[in-house]
């Protein structure tokens, strides 16, 4: 090893990652995710299949997100289904994955000083819960996965992998969540009521429900030591990777004043409204950045939110279902189409036209 490399770049070197210049955090995050967790088809919305989209084009990848005004691409590491978007990894790539998808965006988003920041689903795993019945209420979309020693011990192993293989920027953390009551409902695994005793000290009730202020503290402390686990395993790989939380509710008890919202780099109200946003402000750390989501939800109204001068100076992002060639419109589409022509009729439909408000944004067009 030559004097002047870098331990990082060596464990990148060795696990055969390709290196790039490093890409400075924005001064105003522009960002945007091309969803490949979920598929609608005949109606019914579900995690995508494994391989679905496995023939994504990284140059076009890149180029699609670089002309809507993107600075910060959110693409995966690993889905929803289990599977991940590279190659050679600890956990099994897409079926038939093309390209080494994640590492080839982060080499080519990098040449165009865009940061690129993958994605793992912590509270659901369709392959993991498939391959351990034992420890997951099965594998539905939604979350269903209890933070077991065994699970944080593949999460973080899986983490350190992405980090180290694919030299991205950083990556989203989304759905941490305990498992769903509804997933609960037939009673807790067994695993889980040996987790609640662990972490409460408390035993578990043999009415087969802890009441809701001791299922609220066990879930509050699974919660922070998964945390705990998936900071750990950032910082045992490259501490100055960002961690990035998406929230679909802040004003959720479970983790209100938690150390994931204190300690994350970057926390996102994934909600509509302002009111939530400004309810996490408030429980975040002093250092950390927070984002709003515009593009997602049938509630987003992105252009009204936009033209908000009150709203101007955030940090912010979308994400969208992928269309049937892997992206969305074309980025002349949703910078010049005349805006009545966006019809917002359905959920694919409001999200173009949101799109279309983020990337007019994000260009400087005025809305």
């Amino acid at each position: 090893m030559s004097m002047t490399t870098t331990r990082r770049s060596f464990i990148q070197m060795a696990a055969g990652a390709s290196l790039t210049a490093a890409v400075g955090v924005p001064d105003r995050i522009k960002a945007f995710c091309v969803d490949y967790n979920w598929l609608t088809q005949n109606g019914a919305t579900s995690f995508a299949p494994p391989g679905h989209w496995a023939d994504i084009e990284p140059g076009a990848f890149v180029r699609w997100h670089e002309e809507i005004g993107v600075n910060t691409i959110q693409t995966f590491a690993v889905s929803c289904n289990g599977y991940a978007w590279y190659k050679h990894g600890s956990v099994p790539p897409q079926p038939g994955l093309k390209h080494d998808l994640l590492t080839d965006v982060v080499n080519l988003g990098h040449q165009k000083n865009m940061l690129v920041m993958g994605y793992f689903c912590v509270g659901s795993n369709s392959r993991w819960g498939a391959a351990n019945p034992a420890l997951s209420y099965g594998s539905p979309s939604t979350p269903h996965i209890p933070f077991t020693d065994e699970y944080l011990d593949f999460l973080s192993k899986s983490m350190q992998d992405a980090i180290r293989r694919t030299a991205l920027d950083g990556y989203m953390i989304d759905w941490v969540w305990n498992p769903d009551d509804k997933v609960r409902k037939l009673g807790w695994l067994p695993a889980e009521r040996k987790l609640y005793e662990k972490l409460t000290g408390l035993k578990f009730p043999s009415a087969g429900e802890p009441g809701a202020a001791d299922k609220l503290e066990y879930e509050r402390r699974a919660i922070d030591r998964c945390w705990g686990r998936i900071k750990a395993a950032r910082d045992n790989a490259n501490r100055k990777c960002i961690l990035w939380l998406s929230v679909s509710d802040l004003k959720n008890p479970v983790i209100a004043g938690s150390k994931l919202l204190k300690e994350c780099d970057w926390v996102m109200n994934e909600a509509p409204d302002r009111e939530r946003y400004e309810v996490g402000k408030k429980m975040v750390g002093p250092k950390t950045r927070m984002i709003q989501n515009v593009v997602g939800w049938p509630g987003h109204d992105a252009r009204v939110f936009l033209a908000d001068p009150s709203n101007r100076n955030l940090d912010y992002y979308g994400f969208a279902e992928a269309g049937s060639n892997g992206l969305g419109l074309t980025p002349s589409e949703y910078l010049h189409k005349p805006w009545a022509e966006f019809s917002g009729s359905d959920r694919r439909t409001v999200n173009d036209r949101n799109i279309a408000a983020l990337a007019r944004f994000y260009r400087g067009i005025p809305l």
